[in-house]
């Protein structure tokens, strides 16, 4: 406990001067290495075997059927870099499903747009970690990969991550440390204070990691029971990871570049995510009211209106609750707009919107209509 406060209030203060700076000019060195990047990916490392590489002459009836893949795309107001993360998905992701935290600009109408077949989970709770938590248990593929929608995870990359999964791993993790990895956004301040972080947890754990906050991440579906995830925050990451080891999982880590944002800026709070993801990591994690963590996810249908207009900024999340009082009340007519004014709905479209709950509660009046083993998660 004295080693990981020795190490760990260091790393905490250097992402908190890291989060006083103001933002600095990249590099040429690393504007050159992304755009090499972009060109032309590397291809797998060495130690990434591919699965039936070598094996052309296999039979039919030796063939393993392929798992199906899940991508975990949490937003919020993403509409300038989510077009491009969604068309650079491989054509063999199996389902998309966007956890869209009330935006209020064209997050979901272009995530709908680009992916019809797109599963959308509307998630109320704020943090990075309660999105995951409702989209991991919206998903159904075999295989479950997090990305995030600002495009600094390059989901050209994915099928690193699959192949390790296929060879055997349980749990894979992006790294910026190895060779053929890197990042167009790390100041060597920001480096410093996550590999502070590393040597924590490979102190305390006895692994050999060599990256930890790093929010590119897959794994066996069938195990995210074992990971115990509760957390709200970006300490979501590190809860992960930290989850898979204390579950005895075989981890594996593949190089990964972490690309320059899109668009928008980034949510994280150096000094508060900071001290959270120190909890976690010496298992004093934040402790939240169980209605606070526990969740099912009730199938909605939002209207598709005659108009093409979205609602403004500031409106969305005043229809959201017209729609939800609506459902409630059993009214399904035309929505009542101010001023006299009203929209036609011409169809409906499915989401799903994680309902908070009191573990031993009635709440039968919100059937989970997407079944999932997280509907109570926390526990």
């Amino acid at each position: 406990m004295i080693i990981a406060i020795l190490i760990g209030i260091p790393a905490i203060g250097i992402l908190a001067a890291l989060g006083t700076q103001e933002p600095r000019t990249k590099r040429r060195g690393k504007r050159r290495r992304q755009a090499r990047h972009e060109v032309s990916l590397r291809p797998l490392p060495r130690h990434v075997h591919v699965v039936g590489e070598g094996n052309e002459n296999r039979s039919s009836s030796q063939a393993v059927a392929a798992p199906t893949v899940s991508v975990i795309i949490p937003t919020l107001n993403e509409v300038g870099s989510l077009a491009w993360v969604l068309e650079h998905l491989p054509g063999w992701v199996s389902e998309v499903v966007i956890v869209d935290g009330l935006s209020t600009d064209r997050t979901e109408a272009l995530a709908r747009r680009l992916r019809p077949d797109a599963v959308v989970v509307h998630q109320h709770q704020l943090g990075k970690g309660a999105a995951l938590r409702a989209g991991f248990a919206a998903a159904t593929g075999d295989i479950v990969v997090m990305i995030d929608a600002d495009g600094s995870t390059d989901p050209r990359e994915m099928g690193r991550f699959v192949e390790a999964l296929k060879d055997g791993a349980d749990f894979v993790k992006g790294s910026r440390h190895m060779s053929d990895g890197g990042s167009a956004d790390f100041t060597r301040l920001r480096a410093a204070g996550n590999k502070a972080f590393v040597l924590m947890a490979n102190v305390l754990y006895g692994s050999q990691f060599t990256d930890l906050c790093y929010g590119y991440c897959a794994f066996w579906r069938r195990h995210l029971d074992k990971l115990g995830l509760t957390a709200d925050g970006f300490e979501i990451e590190t809860q992960l990871v930290l989850g898979a080891v204390k579950a005895g999982l075989e981890i594996r880590e593949v190089p990964s570049f972490e690309l320059e944002r899109r668009a928008g800026t980034s949510n994280l709070n150096a000094a508060r995510d900071g001290i959270r993801i120190l909890r976690t990591m010496v298992g004093r994690d934040v402790r939240r009211a169980a209605g606070e963590t526990h969740f099912t996810l009730r199938k909605v249908h939002l209207p598709v209106w005659s108009t093409d207009r979205l609602p403004a900024v500031g409106e969305r999340r005043s229809v959201d609750r017209r729609i939800k009082d609506r459902q409630l009340a059993g009214y399904v007519g035309t929505e009542r707009r101010k001023g006299g004014e009203s929209r036609q709905a011409v169809g409906t479209v499915v989401a799903y919107r994680a309902v908070y709950y009191q573990p031993g509660a009635q709440h039968t009046n919100l059937p989970p209509e997407r079944v999932t083993s997280q509907e109570a998660v926390g526990v």
